[in-house]
Parts: structure tokens; C-alpha cells; sequence
């Protein structure tokens, strides 16, 4: 499983690292940062970030 997510459409609202704290967190800086080959067994978590996102910016491939 991969996770993409597009930095140009993202504008780090932050929804992503609530919904899945352990792939996605806010830098320092409050820029994303994240994990781009998360476990599998975080899948439900990763797909309910990438819904919550406000600007879809969020995919899961595999």
C-alpha cells in the first residue's frame, strides 16, 4: 500500500492527522508530513483520512 498526497492541492489543515495520527503529522513548521508506506493494518484509518480531507488531496494506491 502507498500513500500519495498531492502537496499542491494540500493546504495542512491538519484533518489527515487526526483521523490517522500515525501516518499523517504537523511539522514544526505546520506543514504535512507522512508516512508514504504505512503498515497495512492502518488502511482503515489512512482511507478514513483521505475522505475527511477538505481538499482531497489524499490517495491510497495498493
Amino acid at each position: 500500500m502507498k500513500v500519495v498526497v498531492d502537496m499542491n492541492k494540500c493546504k495542512d489543515h491538519g484533518q489527515c492527522a487526526f483521523a490517522a495520527p500515525d501516518v499523517f503529522q504537523l511539522d514544526e513548521g505546520g506543514r504535512l508530513a507522512y508516512v508514504s508506506e504505512p503498515d497495512v493494518a492502518l488502511r482503515d484509518d489512512i482511507e478514513e483520512a483521505a475522505d475527511v480531507c477538505p481538499l482531497q488531496a489524499i490517495t491510497v494506491e495498493g
